[in-house]
């Protein structure tokens, strides 16, 4: 008996050195897209996703979709980067495009990962604790982490803003904020900060954090809702932001402040639920799935939002009924040039999910397959 445990432990062991010593790597895959037309003219010419894969599973992966050719690959940062470890790592929590580069940030790995944005190389990485969502200013990237090790605790600390050389990719400052912060955006000189402490569950946070860009100092913390999440400004310099709610009696809701020198001035709540939105022209595009932990049930909805009086102009805008093809909606884009609305489906969270085109009409184009929680699109222009 003692023997057999011997021999099981001995090949877990040796199956764990192979793998972490394995050089295969997983080649890409690409189709032709049925339902879009190849657009040599296209701008932009196409757009990265990327999949944040689940925790502990080292399966965040990067796709490219060519507007150019109307080709989609999948899982292309192994093979385009066939000597890094472990490939692009453990969740992947945003990207974006600023400069010719890929700036990946890759949660539970600790990093933001830096490629071309022309082949998708990589350049090199930046560690950063925790690290969630990513803005860009002048010569400086600004990155909001978590700071505290993963997992739900009373005693979780401040999270921070850390800043870096967009050229040496140095770190240059760090800034505390509040707790567990997660997307910020930039508006006069001014970094404005959601906080959402949701390490802290249900002592959430409330506040966003203002930090002056100038000194690279936090001037002020302002209370707005529970739990915040995104935070996008529009046309007119107001700020929209999404309270994720506590899941049982507070709902999730977007609200809409008015910043003026650094200071929020006014804080409406529209009244209007939300899961997940983003911003193009007067439009806000919203998916909402309010979730409630005693009922255990969410109805999803998709509605179009006047930022100008900051009311719903349509209250479903798909109008093909294929909205039920969507399982989980876990990212919502739009193409400037296009209109096109973009939504990414995590399906069951463990396999594939797929990503699907709109009209501006709300009439399906497209849709593929994608690798593991499809969440966060980057466009890619000429």
């Amino acid at each position: 008996m003692k023997a057999a445990r011997y021999m099981i432990l001995t090949a877990i062991i040796l199956a764990a050195v192979s793998c972490r010593t394995d050089d295969v790597v997983l080649l890409s895959e690409s189709e032709g897209v049925e339902g879009l037309a190849p657009d040599a003219a296209a701008n932009p010419y196409g757009f990265y996703l990327l999949n944040e894969g689940n925790m502990g599973s080292n399966k965040a992966t990067i796709d490219f979709m060519d507007y150019r050719t109307a080709v989609y690959s999948r899982n292309i940062y192994g093979e385009r980067n066939p000597s890094v470890v472990k490939e692009l790592g453990d969740v992947g929590n945003d990207i974006k495009i600023y400069r010719g580069r890929i700036y990946a940030v890759i949660n539970a790995s600790h990093k933001v990962e830096v490629m071309n944005a022309g082949d998708c190389t990589r350049i090199g990485q930046v560690d950063i604790p925790n690290c969630r969502y990513i803005t860009f200013d002048g010569d400086n990237a600004y990155v909001t982490s978590y700071v505290a090790p993963i997992g739900i605790s009373p005693d979780a600390e401040e999270g921070a803003v850390y800043r870096f050389d967009t050229a040496t990719l140095a770190v240059t400052g760090t800034v505390k904020v509040g707790y567990q912060p997660e997307e910020s955006v930039i508006s006069d000189g001014y970094l404005y900060v959601a906080n959402s402490g949701g390490y802290r569950a249900p002592d959430y946070d409330n506040t966003v954090s203002v930090i002056r860009l100038s000194d690279f100092k936090q001037t002020a913390k302002y209370p707005v809702a529970i739990n915040l999440s995104q935070i996008r400004k529009d046309g007119y310099g107001k700020l929209w932001v999404l309270s994720r709610g506590d899941y049982y009696t507070h709902p999730s809701l977007l609200y809409r402040l008015t910043v003026n020198g650094g200071e929020i001035t006014d804080v409406e709540n529209t009244g209007i639920q939300a899961s997940g939105f983003t911003i193009e022209g007067d439009r806000l595009y919203l998916y909402s799935s309010p979730w409630n932990n005693n009922v255990q049930t969410g109805n999803t909805e998709y509605k179009t939002v006047d930022t100008r009086t900051a009311s719903v102009i349509d209250d479903a805008f798909i109008r093909d009924g294929t909205q039920t093809d969507i399982k989980v909606p876990y990212g919502i884009f739009v193409n400037p040039s296009t209109g096109s609305i973009l939504i990414c489906d995590a399906k069951n969270y463990v396999s594939s999910g797929t990503i699907t085109s709109y009209t501006p009409q709300g009439i399906k184009e497209w849709s593929v397959y994608t690798g593991d929680i499809p969440a966060h699109v980057a466009f890619t222009y000429k």
